[in-house]
């Protein structure tokens, strides 16, 4: 099981990959949002938000999501590692049912090219 350490490096991975992407991945993920991530399997959230291409990690709480936030994932903290690390695609573990995003349907059209 990952830890809370290893969940937020791979934020922090994901931050950097997003924040060197070109293209329509670089418009994609310049959007200004409020993001949260909900490791399931820890308990934790990740609040944040998603601005100029890189996710900014603004505070770590115990349990779900206080606010609702305009992006919002849910996952273990194994499949946010190993989707940051290139082992689980996401669309594969979006389909499956073991990443949850909520957000907009503009958003969501938006986010899918950085899927």
């Amino acid at each position: 099981m990952a830890t809370i350490e290893e969940c937020r490096s791979a934020l922090d991975k994901l931050s950097d990959n997003l924040a060197g992407a070109e293209g329509d991945v670089h418009a994609a993920a310049a959007l200004d949002r409020s993001l949260s991530c909900h490791v399931t399997d820890l308990d934790i959230t990740f609040v944040g938000r998603l601005r100029d291409g890189r996710i900014e990690v603004l505070d770590t709480v115990q349990g779900p999501p206080p606010d609702k936030a305009q992006i919002r994932l849910a996952m273990t903290g194994d499949d946010l590692v190993a989707m940051v690390d290139g082992e689980l695609h996401f669309a594969k573990a979006w389909g499956s049912g073991r990443v949850r995003l909520e957000a907009s349907l503009l958003d969501v059209f938006r986010l899918r090219k950085l899927l």
